[in-house]
């Protein structure tokens, strides 16, 4: 029988199964990012305009809020190697459907189905950072993961801009390629993080976590907050999602390639900022007040835009967003992971997935419609002031709560 695993034994940073998890985000990722510059010019060929492009971003993101609590319960019932699979194996489908795609109803449709079944990974695998790391070595753990998925962002978009000019779906298809790929070495070298005993006792509360009415009534219980700032921050971000690649090639003349160079650029950031500071100024200062930190950046970031005059002037504000990301989301599930039982780190995982989630379902649309109908520039005037205001309000409420200690519960169990 396989030994409860304590979660108060230190792991070295260079633990195997780390190492293993950051191999497979990073390659999960490139295969992710090869079609960021690709997607808005493919779905343009089938009659899209801005904000079908949204809607494109925000189904996907709709099957991740309602899918992703229920991967991360499951998760913790069956253990997280089987999610795993699942998520970057789903993931690998989807983006093949999108290289056989003809028309927008198809594009649609292979969005539906991408996002349901590869919103199993990324909450199992931050599950699974948190089941085989200590309290002190959480933030720099997931950090580090932050930093793969970082790095695969940076060259996926670089890789795919170059692609893109081979042929519209040749991205689509390297990206289905890649994640095989993933998933057969997942398969292959990923061993199982949760024990038997915790997955046991999960199964004894199969509805916790579940329920839509658990999900929503979340927001109101102890991690209330956050849950709010990462549908706000992820609300924000969406806004450039679907318009930015339009914004661009309108602006500046930016092609598929300089689009590549562009997200590369903040991805490159994302992976520097998350490998190296994340996990230290997490150690210093705390997951709230770096959270701040991630919150201006962002900030001065969308605002970066509204003064760019080419391509290059918008090379800073790339790489502050990058920064920004990267300071908040290592800081947001780290925090999140120490408030609630080890046999419940996937649910609690799923649940703020699922908020991020929900914040891409609305932002892309928003992004779309402010684009369309009140201005180019207004997407990124209403990203900055969500993240200022936000940063005002997070501050105020951090402060509230410094003289309370946080007491464990799991997300998923709002009474």
């Amino acid at each position: 029988m396989q030994q409860p695993q304590s979660i108060s034994q230190p792991k070295p940073p260079a633990d195997r199964r780390q190492a293993i998890l950051f191999l497979i985000m990073f390659i999960n990722m490139v295969g992710f990012g090869v079609i960021m510059p690709i997607l808005p010019f493919y779905a343009e060929t089938m009659g899209a305009n801005a904000t079908h492009l949204g809607m494109l971003f925000a189904v996907y993101s709709v099957m991740q809020f309602i899918f992703a609590p229920m991967w991360g319960r499951l998760s913790d019932r069956i253990g997280r190697r089987p999610v795993i699979i699942i998520g970057i194996g789903g993931f690998s489908v989807s983006f093949l459907l999108f290289g056989f795609s003809t028309q927008l109803w198809m594009l649609y449709a292979a969005r539906i189905l991408g996002g349901a079944l590869s919103s199993a990974a990324l909450p199992t695998v931050m599950a699974y950072v948190a089941d085989i790391s200590t309290d002190d070595e959480r933030g720099g753990a997931m950090g580090r993961i932050s930093a793969a998925m970082g790095l695969g962002i940076s060259f996926g978009p670089v890789v795919g801009g170059f692609l893109g000019e081979m042929g519209p779906a040749v991205p689509f298809f390297v990206a289905a390629g890649v994640g095989l790929v993933v998933t057969l070495f997942a398969m292959g070298f990923l061993p199982e993080s949760l024990s038997l005993e915790s997955r046991s006792i999960a199964r004894h509360h199969p509805g916790r976590g579940l329920g839509m009415g658990n999900l929503l009534a979340a927001v109101t219980g102890p991690i209330g907050f956050i849950l709010v700032l990462a549908f706000l921050s992820n609300f924000a971000s969406a806004n450039l999602q679907g318009t930015f690649a339009l914004f661009s090639e309108s602006q500046f003349g930016a092609g598929k390639s300089d689009l590549g160079i562009l997200f590369g650029v903040m991805g490159l950031s994302m992976a520097f900022a998350q490998g190296f500071l994340a996990g230290p100024l997490i150690r210093r200062w705390g997951e709230k007040q770096t959270i701040q930190l991630g919150l201006l950046l962002n900030g001065v970031g969308f605002t970066g835009f509204l003064f760019a005059i080419s391509l290059a002037t918008m090379l800073p504000s790339m790489a502050v967003m990058g920064m920004g990301f990267a300071m908040m989301m290592p800081s947001v599930n780290s925090w999140v992971s120490k408030r609630g039982a080890r046999e419940q780190q996937g649910a609690n995982m799923g649940v703020v997935n699922s908020y991020s989630s929900l914040g891409r379902v609305f932002g892309p649309i928003a992004g779309g419609l402010i684009y369309d109908f009140v201005g180019f520039q207004w997407p990124y005037i209403v990203g900055a002031a969500i993240f200022f205001i936000a940063l005002i309000f997070a501050n105020v409420q951090f402060r509230r709560d410094a003289a309370h200690a946080p007491t464990p519960i799991p997300v998923g169990h709002v009474k």
